[in-house]
């Protein structure tokens, strides 16, 4: 992980491998040119006020993700200067809001992997500002490299010749001893950290990382963070008649489990439960996925991750909230003993669900934790989930959908989500759906109409939520994995989707900001 420092020192003295600065796409009445932001003017001064001239002779337009380098000018120990674009800037003097300066940092790190040091002179006028350039940093210096060891076929070891995660980020301008900043850059470090351990997971192949593997790196975090953890193995789910997990588990020879992670707080008021899809590995089950579609299907344990990751967090930073977290984990893979399509499933909570369709199996497993979660009465429950292609459909990529039983509950979620910086979309939960659903055999079926099917799967969901407690479905298909290539502060591969919007909630919570 990039280390972070502090420096209020000028930036001509600064000893680094490259600056760090920022250039915003100016407005038509700026003639369109490129802006040199505040945090560099020691860069500017020293180029005789003609840095944004020199940038724009370079090709520089101010471009979100542009990034330009040139040479330091004299008098600075350090060589290099990198210009980051911040994209328009929506008015003269206007700051960049915290998300452009979160994704600039990101940029400008990955820009800059296989040196030592950087300093990062981008604006930051407030904790805030200062937070969203360390998390970016943190975030944009993330490297998935643990498979890459080998030597090749020459004999040259490849871990020498590959270019290490920038070393350490210096945050210039930002006083270490200030509560408010030092509060702002811990909290970002906490949280960075966590979304990179679960892109880590996210990432990790299936052969390493089956039910009971990520159960016991939930349990290895738990003991080190003061987390609570309890792990039903597959006699436990039998006896306590988790039908939809074990059903799902039942063709693989790695069993499931059903993992709880409880941080509790002397000072809380409040208790959010959240519930995370851990399908290890998705083969579509009897159902089996068409060739093209199972090459990435290790992500489908995203939503876990993501669970598994803000309840650490929240941990770290001490939240005066009880989070409680409930991974979902299965490998659903064909076999003589799998479940059948046809075959009908009772559930954890006694409903029985004819299983129309092996792959929509994130459901079955998420019913079960649902119920298991709704036992504990919390304040709210959230799962997160790739639950379905249609999703991806509906909202692309970079966006996920946002669906509840509570709409200020939905709104609250929402706005955590902007906060965050993760691009959410409110979904709703047409009452019509949910007779596509209905069974001749069973209580429910597990498909329902094709058109809509990530409202189906909401719908779905919606059946296994205790009486009277509120909640919000996340379905992460589209931003969990990027296939890709990188953008901001986003790696190809796992993402670590919804961890930021689960921990700002929690935070909101904490602070009394939600009914």
């Amino acid at each position: 992980m990039t280390a972070l420092t502090l420096s209020t020192a000028a930036l001509p003295g600064l000893r680094a491998d490259a600056i760090v600065i920022g250039v915003a796409k100016g407005t038509a009445s700026a003639a369109g040119g490129p802006v040199v932001v505040p945090g560099a003017e020691a860069v500017d001064k020293a180029y005789d006020g003609r840095l944004a001239g020199v940038l724009e002779t370079l090709g520089a337009s101010g471009a979100e993700g542009e990034v330009t380098k040139l040479p330091a000018p004299t008098g600075f120990k350090t060589p290099l200067v990198v210009a980051v674009g911040l994209g328009t800037q929506p008015e003269k003097d206007a700051a960049p809001d915290t998300e452009a300066l979160r994704r600039a940092a990101g940029v400008a790190a990955r820009a800059l992997s296989g040196s030592k040091k950087a300093v990062f002179a981008l604006p930051m006028t407030d904790a805030a500002d200062a937070g969203a350039v360390a998390e970016g940093a943190l975030l944009g210096a993330y490297s998935f490299d643990v498979y890459k060891n080998a030597a090749d076929s020459g004999g040259k070891d490849r871990k020498k010749t590959r270019k290490a995660p920038l070393a350490e980020a210096v945050l210039a301008g930002v006083p270490s001893r200030d509560k408010a900043f030092k509060t702002a850059v811990a909290r970002a470090t906490a949280v960075a950290e966590e979304l990179n351990r679960a892109r880590d997971l996210v990432n990790t192949p299936p052969n390493d990382l089956d039910p009971e593997a990520f159960a016991a790196v939930a349990q290895a975090a738990a003991k080190e963070h003061g987390v609570k953890v309890q792990v039903l193995d597959e006699k436990a789910l039998a006896k306590g008649g988790h039908g939809g997990i074990l059903g799902v588990g039942a063709g693989s020879a790695s069993g499931p489990r059903l993992v709880k992670l409880s941080y509790t707080s002397a000072k809380a008021k409040k208790h959010l439960a959240f519930v995370g899809k851990g399908i290890t590995y998705d083969s579509g089950g009897i159902s089996l996925k068409p060739a093209g579609h199972n090459e990435t299907m290790k992500c489908d344990m995203s939503g876990a991750a993501a669970v598994f990751a803000a309840v650490v967090a929240a941990a770290r930073l001490g939240l005066a909230v009880n989070v409680t977290g409930w991974l979902a984990l299965a490998e659903n893979m064909p076999s003589g003993s799998a479940t059948r399509p046809g075959d009908v499933l009772r559930m954890y909570s006694g409903k029985t669900v004819e299983v129309l369709n092996t792959d929509a199996e994130g459901r079955l497993v998420l019913a079960d934790a649902l119920w298991a979660a709704s036992e504990d009465k919390p304040d709210a429950i959230v799962d997160v989930a790739t639950l379905t292609g249609a999703m991806v459909l509906a909202l692309g990529n970079r966006t996920f959908g946002v669906m509840a039983n509570d709409d200020a509950f939905r709104a609250a979620v929402l706005e955590a989500a902007e906060e965050a910086g993760e691009p959410a979309w409110p979904m709703p939960l047409p009452e019509h759906l949910r007779k596509g659903m209905d069974s001749a055999v069973a209580d429910i079926a597990n498909m329902g109409e094709r058109m809509g099917g990530g409202l189906v799967a909401g719908l779905f969901l919606r059946e296994f939520v205790g009486e009277g407690i509120t909640w919000a479905h996340l379905d992460i298909a589209g931003p969990a994995f990027n296939e890709g290539g990188p953008f901001g502060y986003t790696p190809k591969g796992g993402t670590g989707s919804a961890v930021r919007t689960l921990v700002r909630l929690a935070e909101q919570t904490a602070a009394g900001e939600l009914g």
